[in-house]
């Protein structure tokens, strides 16, 4: 054998491409809700109320009040639910019951509200449980209203319709329901007894009468003035 042919010859090395990573289904649809993964923007998708709220409430909102930005438009910014428990002085077990209620009511654990000072002619110290509350946003938000709106209000006997003077002079709302039965998630016979609670509503309104349109486009049933 020659030396020629005993040389073996050099070989050239061939980079290959990487290959292309396959994209997961969960990460495909991700991409797509956020434009196609090109850089586009798709507008996120609500659901009831809250897709009410930018579908029709927005425009119409615009259109009676002449905005020239989009965001001078009144919206809902959070829900506030609280229970006064004057009660769980004497009874420690009222706090938890009412702390069960709000949570069946809203979907969202409450957090317990606590005396700021001693009060002795009501046998109250700083600490002690009086009452609980919940502060809804977003899409839970929305769901809550549109129950309260659809739901609970109509239950109320001999109901016609909210007043409309419990504005506070910027735009936000308050609503007081006597019993947490108007909800039907609330079942009589687990309930250890009915508890009044407030609703307030506070929305980016400049005005009560921008805040008042915006709840009555929303669906709350005010009276006739």
């Amino acid at each position: 054998m020659s030396d020629e042919q005993a040389t073996p010859r050099p070989r050239t090395s061939r980079a290959k491409a990487p290959a292309e990573k396959p994209v997961s289904k969960p990460r495909a649809a991700k991409r797509e809700a956020q434009g196609g993964g090109n850089g586009g923007f798709q507008t996120p998708a609500y659901i009831g109320l809250r897709q009410r709220y930018h579908d029709e409430v927005q425009p119409a909102l615009q259109r009676e009040f002449g905005y020239s930005n989009p965001m001078q438009i009144p919206r809902v910014e959070k829900v506030i639910v609280n229970i006064g428990l004057g009660e769980a002085i004497q009874n420690a077990k009222a706090v938890d019951a009412a702390v069960g209620d709000l949570a069946i009511i809203t979907g969202q654990r409450p957090i317990v509200t606590r005396a700021k000072r001693s009060i002795a002619q009501f046998r109250l110290r700083a600490g002690m449980p009086i009452g609980a509350k919940v502060t809804l946003r977003g899409q839970r938000m929305y769901d809550f209203l549109e129950r309260t709106l659809n739901l609970a209000l109509p239950r109320i006997r001999d109901f016609r319709g909210i007043p409309t003077r419990s504005f506070d002079g910027r735009g936000n709302f308050s609503l007081g329901l006597r019993e947490q039965l108007v909800y039907p998630e609330i079942d009589y016979d687990k309930i250890d007894r009915l508890r009044g609670f407030e609703v307030s509503i506070v929305t980016t309104a400049r005005t009560d009468e921008e805040g008042r349109k915006l709840l009555q486009l929303l669906g709350m049933p005010f009276q006739a003035t």
